[in-house]
């Protein structure tokens, strides 16, 4: 801290001392935030910021350059931030390691320019260097750092100090050009992150200490009026951003100003004694006591009467501290833009006020000490040590879910937010019934937390506890009517219970809030199609796949929905398409083979069904449709193994039965036929049947013919007469009409 180290270093000193200083922060940083390196991805934020989100997934692009001016999934305007996450997953796809290097590299580039710019306005190095030195490793800088999601703070950390830089060179020797650079460096700023809008504020205070401008202070207003109507229009552009923080209860405004009152105080206390961090702090469910409002006014007000007293010996406590309070008041929670109480992230910028202002501070006040610069050498390193071993620390919850949440959750008390995504974490790795204890303990504290009911409602669905699950989905829409994954997720419960009308009801209804929800689109035409609706269900798998294009299951089913149409050629066409995105799947090459069948290729047919079969041996459809196949080809023998194959695996599947006792009783090659077995075979069919299917008790008259009971295969055909002719099957009765006339004559049906 002390500028005294030499009487009158030269030059190339001075600048070989500022290197060397360049290459230790920059050490330091590494040392507390390299770890990060080996951390993964988290489940707060940084789905919706890279790895769900499909738009930054694709890397750099135009049409995503040009979306990022508008993209509103996340409810924050700051276009920067996100080219710089699509340019990460250009560079390094999904590998969160290299998304953290981005975050280090930004955050050792803002500190590198922090000391420069310091150094540039104040001429002091040691100290600007020290200022840099905490700030870079200071434990509240984690959260900031170590979440990839918090991109914004260290990305707007480095246009922000270019532009302090920037201005010093202009406050200097002011030209057009140096304004310029100002203007351009703090506009690119705030398209990194709004809450940089009190810079010119910032700077207003850099012209009294340490710049000593000489204009008058309205002239000094007025200069900066350009740098002010950039802080306007990213504000505009903030308010007509969509908000999407779902759930957020509204804190009166009362409530909120004395939270922002003791925010500033825990803000201090953390610049002191950083213990306890956390991600995040929840509100106090009925506000802040009056002992802490009163406390931290008391705080505030001594503090600001003390500055103010000393303004002119020591200026610098005041700037300090007006940057403080100034730089906070964007986040400080009065205009509320979440549901937290404070949050560390928020004192990135912010926090270096009162760095600024210990720092000379206790430079002022050690100037007559003995041994001066030596004490303060190591009153520096042990600050400095102390600070990177908390950071170091703090840094290691961040490594993955299982750290971060778990201490969160020992450091807060009511922290509904971390129970609800330690749940989500838990869901994960697939530990359902610890998930379902997180979300209930979130309920508990929060009752009113949509989201959580949403969550518990799916886990209990894989449960098996449809009924409980229903109620959560319903009462997450009481408090959010418009919440898409919650009537979605209420649909594929209602599904489970056989409601299929009221399913499609959520699906539709989950996409008059969302219509671009693939999901939601898939679902409904699933359920569309089991219920004859196969031109609606067309629709909503065509536009699944202009959602996601590549989903072998949503190709498998728009097939089987143009099949049932008759477009065969279009639904063989949709069955390829699904084999070429994953041919190691069985059902494709069912439909494909039903496809071919329908279309005359039997050939062609018997292969796909035995590749299915491949695949899946105890497939029971395809050992089904193999038999029907075969025994158009008149492969008898073989049909009748595929059906017996169909039964092992399935012995309620009526059709194979029927068919199967089809063969047996009508069969050409006496070897083959069984008049007894194919009686049972034929009875068990119209038993399931409900004995009311005309064609199965064809197949049982047959039976009964075969095996010599002519007299029951007359009744028998007889009762098929009178359900065709109820059905108004005409050609079925003429049929059966002249069986009956074979079964009197005492003939069996084959030839």
């Amino acid at each position: 801290m002390s500028e005294s180290i030499t009487s009158n270093p030269s030059a190339n000193i001075q600048r070989w001392r500022a290197a060397t200083v360049g290459l230790v922060l920059v050490a330091i940083t590494f040392v507390v935030f390299g770890q990060t390196l080996h951390h993964g991805f988290i489940n707060y934020d940084d789905d919706q910021y890279v790895y769900d989100n499909p738009v930054v997934q694709k890397g750099l692009t135009w049409k995503g350059a040009l979306g990022s001016l508008t993209y509103e999934e996340i409810g924050h305007w700051h276009p920067l931030t996100w080219l710089s996450h699509m340019l990460d997953c250009q560079v390094y796809g999904l590998n969160a390691g290299g998304h953290h290097l981005t975050n280090v590299l930004l955050h050792a580039a803002t500190v590198l320019l922090l000391f420069l710019a310091l150094r540039q306005m104040t001429g002091a190095l040691w100290r600007s260097a020290f200022v840099a030195a905490v700030f870079a490793i200071h434990p509240l800088r984690v959260e900031s750092v170590a979440w990839i999601a918090e991109r914004k703070d260290v990305l707007s950390g480095v246009f922000f100090m270019l532009t302090l830089w920037a201005y010093a060179h202009y406050a200097r020797h002011p030209s057009r050009g140096r304004y310029v650079a100002v203007a351009v460096w703090y506009g690119v700023g705030l398209l990194c992150k709004n809450t940089l809008v009190t810079l010119p504020f910032v700077l207003l205070l850099l012209d009294g200490w340490p710049l000593h401008r000489a204009l008058p202070f309205w002239g000094l207003v007025k200069e900066k009026i350009p740098l002010f109507l950039l802080s306007v229009g990213s504000c505009v552009a903030t308010f007509f951003t969509p908000e999407k923080v779902l759930d957020m209860e509204r804190v009166p405004l009362l409530e909120r100003i004395g939270n922002a009152v003791v925010s500033y105080g825990i803000y201090l206390r953390q610049m002191v004694y950083p213990a306890g961090l956390a991600v995040p702090y929840p509100n106090p469910p009925h506000g802040r006591p009056f002992w802490q409002i009163a406390l931290a006014l008391v705080l505030l007000a001594a503090i600001s009467t003390s500055v103010l007293a000393c303004r002119k010996k020591r200026p610098y406590l005041l700037v300090s501290w007006l940057w403080y309070l100034g730089m906070l008041v964007p986040s400080i929670g009065i205009v509320q833009i979440s549901n937290y109480a404070h949050a560390d992230r928020y004192t990135y910028l912010p926090g270096i006020g009162l760095v600024l202002a210990g720092t000379w501070a206790v430079a002022d006040w050690s100037a007559g000490w003995k041994h001066r610069r030596e004490a303060l050498g190591g009153l520096m390193a042990a600050v400095i040590v102390a600070f990177a071993a908390c950071a170091w620390t703090q840094t290691g919850y961040w490594k993955d879910n299982e750290t971060l949440w778990p201490h969160t959750l020992a450091c807060t008390t009511s922290n509904y937010v971390a129970h609800y995504d330690f749940g989500i974490a838990l869901d994960t790795k697939g530990k359902v019934d610890e998930a379902i204890s997180q979300y209930e303990a979130a309920l508990q504290i929060q009752p009113a937390y949509g989201v959580a009911h949403n969550n518990l409602g799916i886990d209990l669905g894989k449960k098996g506890r449809v009924d409980e699950a229903i109620a959560h989905f319903q009462q997450a829409l009481q408090l959010a009517p418009d919440y898409a994954p919650a009537h979605y997720n209420l649909g594929i419960a209602l599904l489970k219970k056989g409601k299929l009308d009221d399913a499609i009801t959520h699906f539709q209804q989950a996409l008059q809030t969302a219509p671009n929800y693939a999901a939601a689109h898939y679902n409904l035409g699933k359920v569309l199609l089991q219920t004859g609706r196969a031109d609606e269900a067309i629709t909503h798998f065509q536009k699944t796949l202009q959602l996601a294009p590549g989903s072998a299951d949503v190709y498998n089913n728009l097939g089987i929905a143009l099949l049932q149409k008759g477009r065969t050629e279009e639904a063989i066409t949709q069955f390829q398409q699904a084999l070429q995105i994953d041919p190691g799947v069985a059902s494709p090459r069912l439909n494909l083979g039903n496809a071919l069948l329908q279309k005359g290729a039997v050939d062609e047919a018997i292969a796909q069904f035995q590749k299915a079969l491949q695949i899946n041996p105890d497939y029971a459809e395809a050992h089904y449709n193999l038999g029907n196949a075969l025994f158009q080809k008149g492969r008898a023998a073989e049909a009748i193994a595929q059906f017996q194959k169909a039964l092992q695996i399935s012995p309620a599947d009526a059709d194979a039965q029927n068919n199967l006792a089809w063969i047996l009783a009508t069969c050409a090659e006496q070897s083959l036929r069984n008049g007894r077995q194919a009686v049972e075979l034929a009875q068990k069919a119209n038993e399931i049947s409900g004995g009311t299917n005309p064609f199965i008790l064809h197949t049982l008259a047959a039976a009964f013919a075969e095996a010599g009971r002519f007299g029951d295969a007359q009744r028998t055909a007889q009762k098929a007469i009178e359900l065709a002719r109820a059905a108004g099957q005409q050609d079925l009765v003429k049929q059966f009409n002249g069986e009956i006339k074979r079964y009197k004559a005492r003939l069996p049906l084959y030839q």
